[in-house]
């Protein structure tokens, strides 16, 4: 029997992301308020763009739901994943990783 079993990849290559590190004060009130900041940085640095997937530790949520089904116990978590193998341009943190926004310039 052939084994299949993929390897688990140690960290995330965004070499081809920009990566944006939002540190508001007060920190961001909830999942809505950073996604409006990660919006409004996003609209800045892209013009018009899509969100891929995004994360919320506050509520341990994660869009597109399910991804991190497939990364049991791996150290790239699904959205990251799933933003990356489709083009993710842009990722925008917001207070360490609370909130973690994945973009994708729609501009040709």
């Amino acid at each position: 029997m052939q084994d299949t079993q993929c390897p688990i990849p140690g960290v995330a290559d965004l070499s081809g992301v920009t990566v944006v590190n939002l540190s508001p004060q007060p920190p961001a009130a909830d999942y809505l308020a950073a996604m409006q900041l990660a919006d409004t940085e996003a609209t800045t640095r892209l013009g018009e763009h899509m969100l891929l997937s995004w994360y919320d530790r506050d509520r341990d949520f994660e869009s597109p739901q399910h991804v991190s089904e497939c990364h049991h116990a791996s150290a790239v978590p699904g959205y990251v994943d799933y933003a990356l193998h489709r083009g993710a341009n842009l990722m925008v943190d917001v207070d360490n990783g609370r909130f973690v926004f994945f973009y994708l310039s729609v501009a040709a």
